[in-house]
Formats: structure tokens, sequence, C-alpha cells
């Protein structure tokens, strides 16, 4: 790279300064093929089943992982991924790696897959994205370039209002009186669709944000360039962890940093400690999942676990249905844990199956996780 010339700018106490203004004369083609090899590119491999490639973490051969809780090796295949394609550094990567000296005190940039909002949040953040939009255009650039980078899914729940309620057409009515109540809104929102790449708008009447989320809008698995991985997310709501109940890592994000993720920007974060969540038996007959809930709930403020990663695990864990675990994982905010994590096993397949998503995804959700060491036993 060499100077060009000198430009302008204005400091914050109101006085002009020069500096030098540098171009890099290599083409960025070069760049890229002087980047150094990954020590992780290795960890490529192939499914055997669907033949796509993922990042393999027994590659790694490090007895460490297989002592690693299983949401902590979501967190190690992002950072092995990222550091092999590019997008982040090996220092995260061998970060994870060491989790169990660095748990609680190394700081690591993770990059969530995916983004889901509900409305409160969700609109602020897209009116975000229009005055990028106005700033490129003024500037004579090509507005329809800014788009979220990663994809966004929103909820429109939050600010919906009952104004019929105890008459068989409520819902129809609700929603006829919420249209013509904020139609410039739902305008907005129609344009945001249809002008924003890896936008995904879901309208009011389809239910709660949760419940659609865990329902239709987790990928459980997702694929980009051909390569699969698991699916994560952050989302502008507190109980945004209500998807872990569906193994799903995710959990709820200020607007700031949800921005900053559509945006594809890592998510700076302390490697967090995980606490074990051990269920054994079954629930009697007549004990409902609030009531176990209500108990671990008083269990882990006890032992105290907020800003922490807990994972379930036993037989007590396994046999819970998907349904009662995601009620489960819902009430993190109340103990105060980021995560409350049930890793993908038998019950998740069959509930990905009830729920309609394609055989052939509930298959690769299989053979990737059983394949990768993320499968509960």
């Amino acid at each position: 790279c060499h100077s060009t010339k000198s430009q302008t700018v204005s400091s914050q106490a109101g006085k002009m300064m020069k500096f030098p203004v540098r171009r890099c004369t290599s083409s960025l083609r070069d760049f890229v093929q002087k980047r150094q090899a990954s020590s992780f590119d290795s960890c490529k491999k192939a499914l055997p089943v669907s033949g796509l490639n993922y990042y393999s973490l027994e590659a790694l051969n490090d007895p460490r992982v297989e002592k690693m809780p299983l949401s902590i090796r979501v967190l190690l295949e992002s950072a092995v991924r990222d550091a092999a394609t590019g997008d982040g550094t090996e220092v995260d990567a061998k970060t994870v790696m060491d989790f169990a000296a660095q748990a609680g005190k190394a700081d690591i940039n993770w990059r969530p897959p995916r983004v889901i909002m509900q409305d409160l949040s969700g609109i602020p953040a897209l009116i975000d994205l229009c005055a990028m939009r106005d700033v490129i255009k003024a500037k004579g650039g090509d507005a329809s370039k800014v788009n979220p980078l990663s994809p966004v899914d929103l909820v429109v729940d939050h600010s919906v209002i009952i104004d019929v309620a105890g008459t068989p057409d409520a819902l129809k009515r609700n929603m006829e009186i919420e249209f013509n109540r904020n139609l410039e809104r739902f305008q907005f929102l129609r344009w945001a669709q249809n002008s924003f790449d890896n936008f995904g708008l879901i309208p009011p009447g389809s239910g709660i944000v949760h419940q659609v989320h865990c329902e239709h809008l987790a990928r459980i698995l997702m694929t980009k360039d051909g390569v699969v991985f698991p699916d994560a997310c952050v989302g502008t709501d507190s109980h945004t962890p209500m998807v872990n109940g569906v193994g799903v890592v995710g959990w709820g994000v200020g607007g700031i940093e949800a921005e900053a993720a559509m945006l594809g920007q890592p998510i700076s974060m302390v490697l967090p400690e995980v606490v074990g969540l051990e269920l054994t038996g079954e629930l009697r007959p007549g004990v409902t999942a609030t009531d176990l809930v209500l108990t671990v709930t008083e269990l882990l403020r006890k032992h105290g676990v907020v800003g922490k990663f807990v994972e379930a695990f036993g037989p007590g864990a396994r046999s819970l249905t998907v349904t009662d675990r995601m009620t489960v994982s819902n009430m993190a905010p109340e103990y105060g844990a980021t995560v409350v994590y049930f890793p993908t096993d038998e019950m998740t397949l069959e509930y990905l199956q009830r729920t309609g998503r394609p055989e052939d995804k509930v298959k690769l959700v299989e053979e990737y996780n059983k394949a990768n060491m993320l499968f509960g036993e």
C-alpha cells in the first residue's frame, strides 16, 4: 500500500486534522490468495448420506471436546467454521477449545447466524436500515444494496390489541380493526418485506413470536455455500431462550446488538460458564410442565445462574416432550440464565415431524448431529 493524498476531517474539538489516505495497490484476489491457510481447514468433511459439507468437531482430535457441554460445542463449531472461512480468528476457536480453563474469564466473538424480532423492537431496526438507504441514495449510491446480511424474521404480535372477545367472529373482527387502526404501519412492513433481502414478515394473527419461532421459523440446521451447521440466533425478546427447548442455542439481546447481528457483525461476549441441570425420573400424572418449571426456577435461583448457560441432561430431561422443555427454557429470564439448553435427541426429531418439517430435513438433523457430536444421549 502507498499513500496517495491527504484528507481533512473535523475532530471532536472542532479543529481540522489531516491524515494520509492509503490505497492498496494489490488486488483483492492477490490478498485472498496470500491468506494463510487455517489450521482448521482439515476439519471440513462431508456427511456420508446427504453429501453436504460440515466442519467436524471429531476431526479436531482433541479430547477436550468430548468433555464439553453440548451447548459449548455449538459455539466451538461456529468458531472453527469462522476461522476456516476467514470470517473469524483462530484465537476465538482456541479459546473455546480451552473451555474448562477459560469459561467465565476470556472474551470471544460469536457471530449469530440469524435474528428473530418482535414488532416493537423490529420496526425501529427496519427504520434504521431505511435511514442507511437514504444516506446511500443521497451520496449517489445504490440504496437497494443495504440489506440484512443475516436472515431476519419479524413477528407482529407485541403491539396487537384485542377489542372483541367472546364471539365466534372475534378473530376476524380484531384483525379488521388492527389493520385499519395501524394501516400505515402495515404498509411500511409490507414494503419492507418486498424491498429487503433476508427479511421475513409474520403478520398478526399467526401466534405469539415464541410459538411461531419454535414451530415454524427455527431452522434447527442451516446451510450456506454447501456447508451445514447448527441453527442459532439472537432475539429482541428476553424469552427468546424458549427455542433452546428444540435444540437451538439462542438468547435475548438489546436492539443495538440485534442490528449489529443483522449486519453480520459478531457479538463480543465472555465465554459462558455452564451449569448442568440433571433431571431424573418422570413427571407423575397430574404434574404439569408449569409445576416443573416453577420448581426448576426456585432451584436455579438458589444456585445462582445469572449470565450462565444451563444445560439439561439425564433420563428425566430425555423423557420430557419438547413442548415441556420449551416451557422450562422460556423461563430463563426468571432465574437469569442466558440459555437453558436441551440438546437435540429423539424427542426433537419427533417434534420436528409433528410441526411439519420436511422428512429430508428431519433426517439431515439426525445425521448431522450424530456425526458432529451434538446429539443428546
